[in-house]
């Protein structure tokens, strides 16, 4: 009876959580309507400038004076909202689904398909406003979709799992949390990012689930070291990660193969798919690269990496805090 007992709780608790959802969602999306429906009829009478706007914020502020959103500059943010949704049914489009905050955050994107992609990546990770804001300020889109990448993924995985494997390395991996020299030692670089491992994490994108770092392998009788290596949920297999502190070498990627095999002859397990391997360095030649990693038998990546020095001023003072990144990388 205790058993059955605990079971009817669980399942209680869960339905009233997914109606707690729901009624958020659903309390969301009656107000964007209403931010829609407001900017429109701003949009229709455009022309009184704002002197109307002044005027409709402090009548309407009078008639409800505990209501909150209707300054000036919130007026003016309806009225974008408008006019970039103005052709669609606004209850129908994604950007309902996610708060206001965000949907201001996406209104600086320039393309609607960046815009689509953006809500959607927020609603699959759960992404607070400034996490949304800093992958946005950090061209996000462009280093996991927008632009060619290093890799051979598509000749040494099978499909889906090789467009999937693509779709989920970047180029370049921005770890604006580190601050080091330019002398600085791989191995100061590789504790720096295990010292902040969360955000490593939600650099990587979700899927991810760090296993170690300096990951002992005996091979041989002989030892040797991998400098990161990562589960990947998604793509049901190891990730290995070589740092280098430099530009990238040929033979820095006939490291990481023998890596590749060591871990899918050692610890791979029979349902994993094969392990595949990303090298990160400060720079790189596209063409040096792709030659290299065309004919190895291992499935491989090439990603630049930047820090903290080599960040344009303009995403310095724009990251999130660690709660708000320990909050994403921790929602479902």
């Amino acid at each position: 009876m205790e058993k059955s007992y605990v079971t009817i709780v669980e399942n209680i608790k869960g339905q009233i959580r997914s109606a707690q959802h729901k009624a958020i969602l659903s309390a969301n999306k009656e107000m964007l309507i209403l931010y829609w429906n407001i900017g429109k009829i701003i949009n229709e009478h455009s022309e009184w400038g704002n002197k109307f706007l002044r005027n409709l914020s402090k009548d309407i502020s009078k008639e409800f004076p505990n209501a909150k959103g209707f300054s000036v500059s919130n007026l003016k943010n309806m009225l974008r909202f408008y006019r970039e949704y103005s052709n669609v049914e606004i209850g129908q489009t994604p950007s309902v689904q996610i708060p206001w905050s965000h949907n201001l955050e996406i209104l600086r994107v320039d393309s609607k398909e960046k815009r689509i992609w953006y809500i959607n990546q927020t609603i699959e990770n759960g992404w607070s406003k400034n996490v949304l804001a800093h992958q946005i300020d950090t061209n996000l889109y462009e280093r996991q979709i927008g632009q060619k990448k290093v890799t051979n993924f598509k000749t040494k995985l099978p499909s889906p799992q090789s467009e999937l494997a693509v779709q989920t390395i970047k180029d370049p991996y921005i770890f604006d949390f580190i601050d080091l020299r330019n002398d600085s030692l791989e191995k100061d670089f590789e504790n720096a990012l295990i010292a902040n491992i969360t955000k490593v994490l939600l650099e990587f994108g979700k899927g991810f689930a760090y296993v170690g770092h300096q990951y002992h392998l005996e091979i041989a009788g002989e030892d040797f070291y991998i400098d990161l290596l990562f589960y990947n949920i998604k793509l049901k297999c190891y990730v290995v990660i070589e740092l280098k502190n430099d530009e990238f070498k040929p033979e820095y990627a006939g490291k990481l193969s023998f890596y590749l095999t060591a871990i899918d002859e050692e610890v791979k397990e029979k349902n994993d798919n094969p392990t595949i391997g990303l090298l990160l360095c400060k720079h790189k030649n596209n063409i040096i690269a792709e030659y290299t990693i065309r004919d190895m038998n291992k499935p491989m990546g090439i990603s630049e990496y930047r820090i903290k020095d080599y960040l344009p001023d303009s995403f310095k003072n724009k990251l999130p805090s660690i709660e708000e990144l320990i909050s994403s990388v921790e929602k479902p």
